[in-house]
Order: structure tokens, then sequence, then C-alpha cells
């Protein structure tokens, strides 16, 4: 199809169907683990992200409820997108990470084969699966025991290249809500009493999940989510059964035929999102989320900050604060807030305190003018 017959897309109506397709144009009553699937994993770098963002995405969430799936092991946190540790289903554990490995894991392997001179990667790995399966192994455990076998070796770089060539599972108590853990390793094989994919699944159906959570998206949106490259001949195969649009820049963007795409005027309430939400991270493209001026206003230095949305996009960032038994969520706008704005966000503080700190007796919200 002619770039000029494709139809436009503007930036409201992409943040209108990247919203709806998030869950955060309205709450659903979904299960957690429902969730997850639909989200195809929730960004882990830490062990709160994942609940934060089911709290601004999910009706009557509580955090109990991912915290006793990941005990029964009906979801874990592993690496997979990018070689970053996300928060899957047990199925998308198995075969996403296979999937992923060239987008992330060998790429971040690459970076440190200078301190890996002389160490068989395939011994690495059968020594590391045989430690980590007899017994779940912290990062510093195992960095010991692969010390004693390869002693010239990068302590880093050999913990860094089990991890990449082992699809490696955090386990439990690790992640679960209201405990503290270290992060001790397992496979994932081990840890779900099952084989991962192999050979890898082909990309296709992962390429449909993609659009059906993030899009309309473009190959390159694709490609930052995965860190998969070459993915234009898988879009090219799966053409004949998707819509094809265009954005203001003329970038072709891709969609599943029966996928929700709002009107641009649909109201977005509020919402309150963890550092590293699966929003703000999924496409190359980010104005659909994160307005021109903003960008790079998440960060200080190395530290990313939790955000909120306003008319569904990036308006400011929060944190909570726990002082004399009472916490409280302070917010940051980045420009000044009318006054139905700042009652909006009011609100959604209050109820996001409300699911994330119910147990606190005295919940505060702080707008910072």
């Amino acid at each position: 199809m002619a770039a000029h017959a494709q139809p436009l897309l503007s930036r409201r109506a992409l943040n209108r169907a990247t919203l709806h397709r998030q869950l955060l144009l309205e709450r659903r009553a979904l299960p957690a683990g429902d969730a997850v699937r639909r989200l195809v994993g929730l960004q882990a770098q830490n062990t709160k992200p994942p609940y934060y963002a089911l709290a601004a995405r999910l009706d009557g969430f509580r955090p109990e409820e991912l915290s006793s799936l990941m005990e029964s092991r009906a979801v874990a946190r592993l690496v997979t997108m990018r070689s970053t540790i996300h928060t899957h289903t047990a199925d998308d554990c198995l075969a996403l990470r296979p999937l992923m490995q060239a987008g992330g894991p060998d790429r971040e392997l690459k970076m440190f084969r200078k301190g890996l001179v002389g160490v068989d990667l395939g011994r690495l790995a059968a020594v590391s699966r045989e430690l980590v399966e007899e017994t779940p192994r912290s990062v510093k455990e195992l960095r010991t025991e692969l010390l004693a076998r390869w002693p010239d070796a990068d302590p880093l770089a050999l913990t860094v290249a089990a991890r990449c060539l082992l699809p490696l599972v955090q386990v439990t108590p690790r992640g679960l809500w209201g405990h503290a853990g270290q992060v001790e390793l397992t496979t994932a094989e081990h840890w779900f009493g099952r084989p991962v994919a192999d050979p890898p699944p082909a990309p296709d159906e992962t390429v449909r999940r993609y659009l059906a959570a993030f899009g309309p998206a473009s190959v390159k949106d694709l490609q930052t989510w995965s860190g998969l490259t070459r993915m234009r001949a898988v879009f090219d195969r799966l053409r004949p059964g998707l819509l094809v649009f265009r954005d203001e820049n003329g970038t072709e963007l891709f969609d599943l035929p029966d996928a929700p795409r709002p009107d641009p005027d649909v109201p977005a309430p509020p919402r309150f999102l963890p550092e590293f939400d699966n929003l703000l991270l999924s496409h190359d493209d980010r104005t659909r989320v994160v307005p021109a001026e903003y960008r790079g206003r998440t960060w200080t230095g190395n530290q990313a900050h939790c955000t909120f949305l306003v008319d569904g996009f990036l308006a400011g960032v929060w944190r909570l604060e726990t002082e004399d038994g009472a916490v409280t969520l302070v917010v940051e706008p980045f420009r000044a807030l009318s006054r139905s704005e700042r009652a909006a966000v009011e609100a959604e503080a209050h109820h996001t305190l409300g699911v994330l700190a119910r147990d606190v007796p005295e919940h505060r919200v702080r707008l910072a003018t």
C-alpha cells in the first residue's frame, strides 16, 4: 500500500490506543496472572515495580495476589527482553527467554568476553547449571564457585556469562510482597519442572502479542521492546493479516485488525506508574506518551523515578516516603496543573496508597506546586 493511502494516526490517537491496551484508560477486573500474560510481562529490575504496575491497571488488585502467584511458581522473574529482568508467566519464561536470547543475553555476553579469555563457555554453562540446580545460589556464591574453576577470569564476567547462557530464575522469597530476600538463582527448567522451548519458537505469535499490548507500532518499535533485530521480514510475512497505518512522521505502523483504537478524545485518567514501566520503554518513538520537552526527566544520574500520567501523557514523578507510621505519596509535576487536574491526581494518589499501603494506618498526599 502506498504511503499516501495508509490511514494517518495522530500522536493522540496512538496514545489512546496504547493506553487502552496497557489497561491504563480504565482499570480492568482481570486476575493478575492474566494481566501479566496480556502485557507480555512486567519490568522487574527492582522488586516493587510489578506490583505498582498492576495497581495502576487492575480493579480490585491486591499485591498479595501477585505475590501468591510467584510463590506458587505460576509467575517468576528472569532475564528476557533486552537482557533485563521481567516478571512473566511460567509459560512465557520458558518460551520467551530462548526467543529473546539473541536480542539481549547474547549481546550482553559479547560485552564481557574480554574477561573470559580461556573460559570454555559450554563448560561454564554446564558447571553453572549443575551448581544452581543442586541448590539455588546467590550471585556471590555462584561467583565464588566459578572463580575456583577459572581463577584468572574476571569475576563479574563469569556471573554475567552464567546469566546470559542460562535461563536463570530469581527464586522466592525474592520479589514477594512484604518480604526481603537476596537474589538466589536456579534454572527455569528446574524451577518449573519442564524444559524451555527448543528450538526457540518462531517470532510471529510474539509480534502479534506485542501489537495487542503496545500497538499500533512500527518495526523499530518492536525491535526496541525486544532487543531483536532484522524483524522487517517477520512483519512482511504477517502483513496480509495486519492493518497498516502511518504516524505524523510518515512511519509505517502495523496493527491487528480487531485491536481497539479508541477515539483520541476519550478521557484518560491520571495513573501512577513504577520506574521502568512497560509503557515508557517499549517504543522507538516514545512521543506517544512522553512529550519531547520531558525526555530524560524521569532519570537523575543512574536513578530512575516513578512517573505519573495526566491526560495520558507523562506529567511528572512521584515517590513514597514513610515516617512516624504514616506513608506520604509525594507528587512532583513537570508543569502547573489545573485545579481539576490537581483534584484528579490527588484522588488517584489516594487510590494508589489504598492499594500499596493499605495496612499503614495513615496516608498522606503531598502535591508540589
